[in-house]
């Protein structure tokens, strides 16, 4: 399945470039870099010079595709990685 806008929810999100757009915690936004490790709640993302973990629930991301910069409720991501990268359809029930 090729990583487009619609898909990117469902894809492996450990490497893609990353910045926290909204979030519950006003510190948290401006928080960019490469995402290096996900977990059922968070996001950690690797900046310049530290690394940060952001929960996923509180927060909306902006994703950076090579053609499009693509926004993600938080909520969408909030999954262990395995079981929300085999989900097949966009049901909010699986």
């Amino acid at each position: 399945m090729p990583l487009t806008p619609e898909t990117l929810p469902r894809h492996e999100l450990v490497g893609l470039d990353c910045e926290v757009v909204a979030a519950s915690n006003p510190d948290a936004i401006g928080i960019s870099g490469t995402v290096v490790m996900e977990t059922t709640q968070m996001l950690t993302l690797e900046g310049a010079d530290r690394v940060w973990h952001v929960p996923k629930d509180s927060a909306t991301f902006a994703f950076d595709l090579s053609t499009e910069t693509v926004l993600v409720d938080g909520d969408r991501l909030v999954a262990r990685p395995a079981r929300r990268t085999e989900n097949t359809g966009d049901s909010l029930w699986r």
